[in-house]
């Protein structure tokens, strides 16, 4: 006999449970297919030392808040994976997990093939990640095999990498980041830098988040961007308290830092000169930060929360940046290369013509052309936060109303 629901919600992370929760608020009967635990992402691609980027009192999920005696401290991963845990006991969620989708397709409605049998639907709502298949680009296929690679998604710590100096590629949260760890346990590294973008962790006593909050950032949508191509990443930490990411401070400390790689050949990599004008270009978006919350403020001035101006400077710190075209592995004790490099979108199980010629989805704030179905949690989805624990219950709320709507045309 086939399994029948309403609506069946693929993936249960933070998104799913999101749109579980408010699913139940409409009374639309549903089910949750998790491929292996609530949370999974959280419980398996995490490094030892990672801690949530946002302040803990930022940290909920529709309905629940997480509870900190420092709110604002950064909870460690594992707090993030068991916050989720919790979520999905506190609103009930229908959850079954260990069940992997293998197939989505449409007939009179939607079959989902299983690994615990079939599944059909009126309604699906994909809800697989933001961050899905981790993307290793050519040239790591042309490294010498005696190198050990490994992705940032993998990557758990120093202690796990061979003695030996250690390459990071890109330089987006995770790569600045593993990058910052492994020259603080003392190692040799070299950084390939990609395009980001630099603020600071705190400005007049308040954390990024409030200043991204006060100021609109989490309003702006992706159709504000050419092509709806979302911008680059936005590198921040929550590791020790929480401080600035700066490439420029990495290699004042001694790390080099190069441009894209390119290619790779015979133990060779070719790199752009492109290191200090990525530099340049983040240092810039940081300054537009400061001149952006400089006349935010103005509205806060007369109302005590902020600390005094500590003149955040404006002006690019100082650091030698390598102009090298070429680096020899062997000749600089390179024994690791840690991929840094982003994820691509893993959607070749679904078989409905709803995803562009990259794999990404068409959608708009998750709604395809396919009635019934949608996407959830994407990064930039629909704005900055789709893809954030905190924010994705906005976009999950939608849904359900459109959900709603629909079934009264």
């Amino acid at each position: 006999m086939v399994e029948r629901h309403d609506t069946v919600v693929i993936g249960g992370g933070q998104a799913g449970l999101a749109m579980s929760y408010h699913l139940q608020r409409h009374g639309r009967e549903h089910v949750i297919l998790e491929r292996g635990r609530i949370a999974e992402r959280w419980h398996a691609e995490r490094w030892d030392s990672l801690r949530y980027q946002f302040i803990n009192e930022t940290i909920e999920l529709p309905g629940l808040s997480y509870q900190s005696a420092d709110p604002n401290g950064f909870a460690h991963y594992t707090a993030v994976a068991q916050f989720i845990e919790s979520y999905a006991a506190h609103i009930a969620a229908p959850v079954r997990e260990g069940i992997a989708v293998t197939s989505l397709r449409h007939e009179d409605d939607y079959v989902l093939e299983t690994t615990d049998g079939v599944v059909r639907a009126r309604n699906v709502i994909v809800a697989t990640g933001p961050f899905q298949a981790p993307m290793i680009p050519m040239a790591g296929r042309d490294l010498p095999h005696s190198l050990y690679q490994v992705h940032a998604a993998n990557y758990r710590g120093p202690q796990e990498l061979p003695p030996g100096a250690v390459l990071v590629i890109g330089s987006g949260a995770s790569g600045c980041q593993i990058a910052d760890e492994l020259q603080q346990a003392g190692r040799s590294v070299h950084l390939s830098v990609s395009r980001h973008k630099r603020v600071p962790r705190r400005y007049r006593g308040k954390d990024v988040l409030w200043w991204f909050e006060k100021m609109g950032r989490f309003d702006v949508t992706i159709d504000n961007f050419p092509q709806r191509r979302y911008p680059p990443s936005t590198i921040i930490t929550g590791v020790n308290g929480g401080y600035d990411m700066d490439v420029r401070r990495f290699a004042r400390n001694g790390g080099r830092v190069l441009g894209r790689l390119l290619a790779s050949s015979n133990g060779q990599l070719a790199t752009g000169d492109d290191a200090a004008e990525i530099l340049g270009e983040a240092d810039k978006t940081y300054d537009e930060f400061i001149s952006a919350a400089k006349i935010c403020a103005a509205k806060f001035e007369s109302s005590g929360e902020l600390e005094p101006d500590d003149h955040h400077s404006q002006a690019p710190s100082v650091a030698e940046i390598d102009g090298a075209r070429t680096v020899d592995l062997a000749a600089e004790g390179i024994s690791s290369v840690i991929w840094a490099t982003g994820y691509r979108f893993d959607y070749g199980w679904i078989e409905i013509p709803v995803l562009g010629s990259q794999g990404a989805p068409i959608q708009q704030r998750g709604v395809t052309a396919s009635p019934g179905l949608y996407f959830l949690g994407l990064h930039w989805m629909h704005t900055f936060g789709s893809g954030l624990l905190s924010y994705v219950g906005r976009d999950a709320a939608y849904i359900a109303d459109h959900l709603k709507d629909t079934a009264k045309r």
